[in-house]
């Protein structure tokens, strides 16, 4: 998870990689452009450094915010000086803030972002100069959530620097229809797994017998997984959350589609939480409620591979010579081929399809 910091200067980290540290121990510090190796000052080195996740010191929280504990009085365009945070001069500026209207709620009557933010509250966000006509018609700036940024920089980030590769393959489902037809008999009071469900489940099978394709690629080494852990990617509103079903292999097919409708319906509503995002070592992606056919996901880094599943539909296939009609879905993966070759990628696939055709491995 990604945390901006409100001061300006060079990053010098105090501890090693790998280190185990008290929760609220200062592991790096924001030092001058001219000594990197010296702290802007000694409160910004105790309270301004990077921390444990979560953690804030009581003394920076104001008005429900964190803020930088370095006064940086700031010079606008009257030549006089403002004592406000790099962060809220920042926004002011991004938002046309003039600053002398701002009351600050920091220690000596700092402004810091809080302040900036509630004194824009209300205001309509800018619009695009009236009367400017293009070729395209009028525009409307949509700025990006948080949340919407990150996405297109991780995405970004998997095309630019991810050698990717795809496969595909047809798995016929008809065994798969039969065994959930059996489950919601048997069961009638209880929700059926779903068919993503069953994915998830062949999915974490396979890693578990095919440990390269649950690794990462750091720093030109491999990092083989312990644990499986099967992201399944959500649609929220406008934009796409992957939480994650963690030790998958060891999950019943009944646990873990009892934990993929509460993640769904927790990522809908807005409350799913961070460690619940995290932590994954493989994705499904499914689009086959949609009515697609087949299409190739974007890795999500730094895991090997994301499989994205098409829909399920009745086709014509041949047989012993002659022609059926049975349920059958296109599957493709997409793999960084850093970590899985073709031949790797090949059998890894290959076993997901083995396993949803033949599914009574699933319900062990």
């Amino acid at each position: 998870m990604t945390y901006e910091s409100d001061l300006e200067g060079v990053l010098q980290t105090v501890v090693a990689e790998g280190d185990t540290l008290p929760v609220g121990a200062v592991i790096a510090h924001i030092g001058s452009g001219d000594d990197p190796g010296r702290p802007v000052s000694t409160a910004a080195k105790n309270d301004a450094g990077v921390r444990a996740v979560g953690e804030v010191p009581e003394r920076e929280v104001n008005n429900g915010a964190a803020s930088s504990p370095e006064v940086s009085p700031a010079e606008d365009s009257s030549g006089e000086r403002v004592k406000a945070s790099p962060l809220a001069r920042r926004i002011a500026s991004e938002r046309g803030v003039d600053l002398h209207t701002v009351t600050g709620s920091g220690p000596g009557g700092r402004i810091v972002k809080a302040d900036v933010l509630q004194s824009t509250a209300g205001q309509q966000p800018a619009q695009p100069p009236a009367g400017v006509t293009t070729a395209k018609g009028e525009s409307t700036v949509v700025e990006l959530s948080r949340t919407q940024q990150t996405i297109a920089r991780r995405m970004a980030e998997s095309k630019a620097t991810i050698p990717h590769f795809a496969l595909q393959s047809e798995v016929d489902m008809e065994a798969c229809v039969a065994l959930r037809s059996e489950l919601k008999d048997a069961m009638p009071t209880h929700p059926a797994p779903t068919y993503n469900d069953m994915v998830v489940k062949a999915c974490a099978l396979a890693l578990r017998e095919l440990p390269r394709a649950n690794s990462s690629y750091r720093d030109g080494r491999l990092q083989l997984h312990s644990r499986v852990n099967v992201g399944v990617a959500v649609a929220a509103e406008e934009t796409l959350v992957v939480p994650t079903v963690f030790d998958a292999e060891e999950k019943s097919l009944g646990e873990i589609a009892r934990e993929t409708r509460a993640l769904a319906a927790r990522v809908r509503e807005g409350t799913i939480t961070p460690p619940e995002l995290g932590g994954g070592t493989f994705t499904v992606s499914n689009l086959g409620m949609f009515g697609v056919a087949s299409f190739t996901a974007i890795i999500n880094p730094p895991q090997a591979a994301i499989l994205s599943v098409g829909s399920l539909q009745a086709r014509a296939i041949v047989r012993d010579n002659e022609i059926l009609a049975r349920h059958t879905m296109t599957v493709t993966l997409a793999c960084d081929h850093r970590i899985l070759y073709g031949a790797d990628a090949a059998r890894f696939l290959a076993r997901i399809r083995e396993l949803l055709e033949a599914p009574s491995a699933l319900t062990l």
